[in-house]
């Protein structure tokens, strides 16, 4: 599933192409996706992009918003003249819309002052998982999604509160980073790589970390999702940023997805288990 470095991802991708459209309609292709009365956010116009977490916020000029929770092959994708020609990665799955897409927000620039769509946002999703929802922005906080998400990494998130979340809890820790009502935006690729870096191993509890483990693993954490940011997420399913194109940190995962492959640090054969039932990669001499 997208993690904080993809959502981010799609958020400055929706800051930078499409702040301050107006939505002229929106095509509906799939009700179960879209939730809500497409009338209220006719007419209205873009003015924010946040994200939370693993979900994104578009705030509407109307005191409306569309929050939006990609899930795990969910897509944004923008299309307008200049950006038509750019190259779609095949996991989009050919030309714009298409089987996977489910919702096409049609677009107007407020500068082109016309009632005919200049571009195109498309929600495409293969597996159909995520959705859209319109909400007041005054009640989107208290939709159980947003409503309990933890602190987040880069935001509130501080030391001395992760170490307390997470410092006296006997739940293994490789769990702990995932649970999003602990903390928002990690998943399973940063969170294998936040321990391997940290040199923890991932059946060890929260408890059971010193401080000193505790302060290598946020930094860890922190280190990880920058790299993630700068690469543009990671495309190892269905990711792709707002034009289409793939991430590359699943090119430089530390040990991630290296089942079988010689440890980075110490040459010693990366080991595959399950912990929680979501796969977990790691070097058993480098982790202790």
């Amino acid at each position: 599933m997208p993690e904080l470095p993809e959502v981010e991802t799609l958020r400055l991708g929706l800051i930078k192409y499409v702040l301050g459209h107006k939505i002229l309609d929106v095509e509906i292709l799939h009700p179960k996706v879209f939730q809500g009365e497409k009338e209220k956010v006719i007419g209205s116009t873009v003015k924010d992009a946040r994200r939370v977490g693993k979900g994104l916020i578009l705030e509407l000029s109307n005191g409306y918003c569309l929050a939006i929770h990609i899930k795990l092959t969910g897509q944004l994708i923008y299309r307008d003249e200049k950006t038509k020609n750019v190259s779609l990665s095949a996991k989009v799955g050919g030309d714009l819309p298409n089987k996977f897409t489910h919702v096409i927000f049609k677009l107007s620039k407020l500068t082109a002052n016309s009632q005919k769509p200049t571009a195109y946002l498309y929600y495409n999703d293969q597996r159909r998982f995520g959705w859209i929802k319109v909400i007041k922005s005054d009640k989107v906080s208290k939709l159980p999604f947003f409503r309990d998400m933890g602190p987040e990494p880069f935001k509130d998130l501080t030391f001395a509160r992760f170490k307390f979340v997470v410092g006296k809890k006997v739940t293994k820790i490789k769990p702990l980073l995932m649970d999003q009502t602990n903390m928002g935006g990690i998943g399973n690729i940063y969170a294998n790589d936040a321990l391997f870096r940290a040199g923890i191993d991932p059946r060890k509890t929260g408890k059971s970390l010193s401080e000193e483990e505790l302060k290598k693993l946020y930094d860890s954490i922190l280190f990880v999702l920058k790299k993630g940011l700068a690469s543009r997420g990671a495309s190892e399913l269905s990711f792709v940023n707002i034009l289409g194109q793939e991430g590359e940190y699943q090119n430089h995962t530390l040990v991630y997805g290296k089942r079988g492959q010689k440890c980075p640090n110490c040459g010693s054969t990366i080991k595959f288990i399950r912990i929680g039932g979501r796969g977990t990669y790691f070097c058993p001499n480098c982790q202790q």
